[in-house]
């Protein structure tokens, strides 16, 4: 499916990222290999514009850490992000220049462009957030099936993740409303919005409104 393609969702100029995508068709195949690309990246970063706090855990000196967040490797926070109070890196996240990591939100094996917000309460597991995209208070991913079994993609095909961990691929400056959930298996198309409250499974086309299942109106 051409939407769900890095190419037709990221600006991989907008990440620090970048060379994780090289090769790949799908953003999803990037999730199994952010551990090893931050530990491999992070050694490189430059000491003058990166320190290096703990066991694989870089920072940028120009970003904003609150004392009280919990930070775990592998992680990269770029230039110029927040990561505010009580929030909860696990590990495996690259949080972009500009972004925002807010009150009490969880990151976990993510990657976050550039200008990304998840600012309140937001749980963000096994997913990739694209340029300046936005969770709304209360958002989140859920990121494994109930029944536990693998994570398919849905929309005008069906294809096969061979993940049991999948949380949502958000395209650039995609809009999602408070307390919406996002199921596992979720892509969002760029430019998009997602209606608070909303429960969202399968694909979302660009430049869409999600306003409820089977009520998905394009963009004026």
């Amino acid at each position: 499916m051409e939407t769900c393609k890095i190419s037709s969702l990221y600006t991989l100029s907008e990440t620090i990222a970048a060379e994780l995508f090289q090769d790949l068709t799908y953003p999803w195949e990037a999730l199994p290999k952010i551990s090893q690309f931050i530990c491999e990246l992070g050694a490189k970063l430059d000491s003058e514009t990166y320190e290096k706090k703990g066991e694989h855990v870089w920072i940028a000196r120009s970003a904003k850490v609150a004392p009280t967040a919990s930070i775990n490797g592998p992680v990269i926070i770029d230039e110029e992000a927040e990561v505010r109070h009580c929030a909860f890196i696990r590990g495996n996240a690259i949080v972009g220049k500009g972004a925002v990591v807010g009150n009490s939100t969880e990151l976990k094996n993510v990657v976050l462009f550039n200008k990304v917000q998840v600012p309140h309460y937001n749980y963000v597991g096994d997913s990739i957030l694209g340029f300046k995209s936005h969770m709304g208070a209360g958002s989140i991913t859920s990121n494994v099936k109930s029944d536990k079994t693998l994570v398919a993609v849905k929309g005008e095909e069906e294809i096969a993740t061979g993940l049991k961990k999948f949380g949502a691929m958000l395209g650039d400056e995609v809009e999602v409303g408070c307390n919406s959930v996002l199921n596992p298996g979720t892509v969002i198309g760029k430019c998009s919005n997602i209606y608070p409250l909303s429960m969202v499974r399968g694909v979302v086309p660009a430049n869409s409104i999600y306003k409820k299942k089977n009520d998905i109106v394009k963009k004026v």
